[in-house]
């Protein structure tokens, strides 16, 4: 049992889509795929991944350092104790070698994203889906059956108006979610009170709105939007300000009494330990952790993660991981977090879930599928099939 190849390629994202702090005009992504010499069904079994969105493309350090330390491995010491299946932690123990510490964007998303393919791989080798395997190894054999999912949305386009913003978030209510989120800080906080107040209107009697400012205050716009948003009641206020600036954001946290959210910029354990040592958030308040893990190491050190988390009293349904797609709602179904984001429609051929994916109620039905299950998306799968070819 070995692995054989690994490839990456680069794809364009094509989106015209703007938050408060960039567009996607110029985005890539890379996505992986990890060939076994393994068969299942009368052919070899593949595990595929990509670097989630809002990250470009990490080729190069893949094919420079992460891929030729796999492949040059010797096979057996990649494998389980049993020796039937691939251990994604000696994988991962593999692509560190000869890493010093610290630095962990640079190598953290390409590592993570080859982990996450060779998740896939070994549900696949399984016969399990991924999230099951998982439930399996670190949530006690609890196997979901749905996991609650909300809807990133109310993006910035020039001409966009209150109405076609109202108009957006309703087609995401009545496809089924029952918690939307926006964009702030894209226009004066004034403009953006009146847009927040706009979605507020239209919400059902329990739906939640949050909102998501993408890291783009300094402290004093930071601390007036704290104070202008604080009468709304939202879920959370997220990325207030720079994701690193912990000093910043808990003195947001004394001010702003509801419930704050962030994560999906830091890439490591030793960071998010950092944010919760320092960045005054509580889980009594609610506050949600949003790490992505395809793009922080991938599953195994986000199970490392979560341990250290709970070391610090936080419960896992204050976990959202960040993405929007198949792999962060396998590993929310997995681990039991408190639920996944969406961004259907968005992101081109990575965003969203399986073509058959049914949502009531907020909630999203996982599928059988052995792996992440991106077979179930056509055109992805297209994508990722014609790489492993």
């Amino acid at each position: 049992m070995r692995i054989v190849d690994i490839r990456e390629t680069a794809i364009p994202l094509n989106s015209t889509l703007a938050n408060s702090s960039f567009n996607f005009s110029e985005m890539t992504t890379s996505v992986v795929a990890v060939i076994t010499d393994v068969k299942r069904d009368g052919k070899p079994v593949c595990g595929f991944a990509f670097n989630s969105t809002g990250r470009y493309a990490c080729g190069a350090q893949m094919r420079a350092r992460f891929i030729p330390r796999i492949l040059t491995a010797e096979p057996r010491s990649l494998l389980n104790e049993a020796g039937d299946n691939f251990s994604p932690e000696r994988i991962l123990a593999v692509m560190m070698q000869n890493e010093k510490s610290g630095g962990h964007s640079e190598r953290s998303i390409g590592i993570g994203t080859i982990e996450v393919a060779v998740w896939d791989a070994v549900a696949k080798i399984a016969e399990k889906p991924l999230h099951r395997l998982l439930a399996e190894r670190y949530n006690s054999g609890k196997i979901a059956e749905k996991v609650f999912c909300y809807v990133g949305g109310g993006w910035y386009a020039p001409g966009k108006t209150i109405k076609a913003l109202q108009d957006e978030m309703k087609a995401h209510l009545d496809a089924g979610y029952t918690m939307v989120k926006m964009k702030v800080g894209g226009v004066a906080l004034k403009d953006d009170l009146v847009r927040v107040e706009a979605i507020k209107s239209i919400l059902p009697q329990n739906g939640k709105l949050a909102v998501d400012a993408n890291s783009k205050f300094l402290r004093d716009e930071a601390l007036a939007y704290a104070r202008g948003l604080r009468p709304f009641a939202l879920r959370w206020f997220e990325e207030p300000c720079d994701p690193l600036d912990f000093a910043l954001l808990a003195e947001i946290a004394s001010v702003y009494d509801a419930p704050l959210a962030t994560g999906e910029n830091l890439f490591s354990t030793q960071d998010v330990e950092n944010l919760v040592r320092f960045g005054g958030l509580k889980p009594e308040r609610a506050d949600v952790i949003q790490v992505d893990p395809p793009q922080a190491y991938g599953i195994v050190q986000y199970a490392r993660t979560l341990a250290m988390l709970a070391c610090h009293g936080w419960p896992r349904s204050l976990m959202f991981p960040h993405g929007g797609n198949q792999m962060s709602l396998a590993i929310a179904a997995g681990f039991g977090l408190g639920g996944a984001e969406s961004y259907p429609g968005v992101f081109g051929d990575f965003g969203g879930f399986a073509d058959d994916a049914e949502l009531n109620g907020g909630y999203l039905t996982l599928s059988g599928r052995p792996g992440i299950g991106f077979e179930g998306q056509t055109r992805l799968y297209r994508i990722m099939r014609e790489l492993a070819a």
